[in-house]
């Protein structure tokens, strides 16, 4: 993006061209929103919000309502006297209901989150359609992130399974044909690029999925990491109930 704009960071930490703040605080947001007024002005191409607390455990956690949530209403309450072309939110695609093997889900999919990540994120959502005020805003869904050095944590985990040839690599509780859709770190910095220099252009309000179109079945996928691993191509996965492949 600093080819095309003047880039501005918000963070924990300050260091060069990011100011320091605190998103679960609105005395400390409002601080920092003003020292980029006061540098830059109160005329913002777009607002990248990529702050979340996560917590792969699946566990309900406070910092799911105190980052996520209140974090995001923090951050618009403030925005509103900012002229803001687009407000983009990071989201995900757990938020969306999971449809059958070979039903790809859609932007239209209901919104229904099957644990606590994506139920924040859910609840955020609602609260940029709450307080965004008159600056149009972007919702990205992203699937499950990767690149050549680190994937998102089911994915990594599936490999150390195969390549330790652990037991529960045999197992699988649903059917082998689900498949969930990645999305190569490039591309989704492409998305975010593209959505900026097309902020004018998109609705008012937006929702966009935002990964790859074709999505490798978890069967599939065993036997290419397998394969890949070992020099295997028989890699057995069987497909067990849920109790069972919990014990």
């Amino acid at each position: 993006l600093a080819e095309k704009y003047r880039v501005v960071g918000l963070d924990l930490e300050e260091s060069e061209g990011i100011f320091a703040f605190d998103i679960t605080d609105a005395d400390s947001v409002h601080g920092a929103l003003e020292k980029v007024r006061a540098q830059h002005g109160d005329h913002v191409a777009a607002v990248i919000h990529l702050a979340a607390y996560f917590d792969f455990s699946g566990e309900e956690s406070p910092l799911y309502e105190k980052v996520n949530e209140e974090g995001t209403g923090n951050l618009l309450k403030v925005l509103q006297h900012f002229r803001v072309d687009r407000f983009i939110y990071s989201g995900t695609m757990l938020v969306h209901r999971p449809s059958a093997p070979g039903i790809p889900i859609t932007e239209d999919t209901p919104v229904d989150p099957g644990w606590a990540y994506p139920a924040s994120k859910a609840r955020s959502e609602e609260v940029i359609r709450a307080e965004h005020g008159g600056i149009p805003y972007a919702l990205l869904h992203l699937a499950g992130l990767y690149d050549a050095h680190t994937a998102v944590p089911t994915l990594a985990e599936q490999i150390r399974r195969i390549y330790e040839r652990d037991p529960k690599a045999h197992a699988y509780s649903g059917d082998l044909s689900t498949g969930q859709s990645f999305l190569h770190k490039e591309d989704m910095l492409d998305a975010f690029a593209r959505t900026v220099d097309r902020r004018a252009d998109l609705p008012e309000e937006v929702t966009i999925l935002v990964g790859e179109r074709e999505a490798m079945g978890y069967g599939a996928l065993q036997r290419r990491i397998a394969q890949l691993i070992h020099g295997t191509e028989d890699w057995q996965t069987l497909s067990v109930p849920k109790p069972i492949a919990s014990a």
